[in-house]
């Protein structure tokens, strides 16, 4: 099963999105489904529900609610993360995210945090 992915509001750059789009990869923005200024639990809760991976440039929160998850039990459908001050140029990142997609399944991504950095 291929990996869809959805992007919380520190990813939303447009550009980004239409080039994950003309690559053939599933994204949905925090903005298109109306998630904008919510918590990040809600956010990560509302890929789960959907069974997307989320990507975003919120290290520590998301680092820390994979930890808290995992602790408690609960499962996500997966975390990417970039660090903000590693903003890569939009054409590394649609390479790290394509050579992702092309490694890893979205049951494989199940439960698991990856840094879009080990991926370029």
């Amino acid at each position: 099963m291929t990996i869809s992915y959805y992007v919380d509001e520190d990813i939303m750059r447009k550009r980004l999105i239409r080039a994950m789009r003309l690559r053939g990869l599933d994204v949905v923005s925090a903005r298109e489904v109306g998630m904008m200024h919510r918590p990040d639990e809600e956010q990560l809760e509302f890929a789960k529900q959907h069974g997307r991976v989320l990507f975003s440039f919120n290290v520590g929160d998301f680092c820390r609610l994979n930890g808290e998850w995992l602790h408690a039990s609960r499962s996500h459908a997966g975390i990417i993360v970039s660090h903000q001050w590693q903003r890569h140029s939009i054409g590394t990142q649609l390479r790290g995210l394509l050579r992702l997609s092309a490694q890893r399944t979205a049951t494989e991504m199940q439960n698991q945090l990856e840094y879009l950095s080990d991926w370029i």
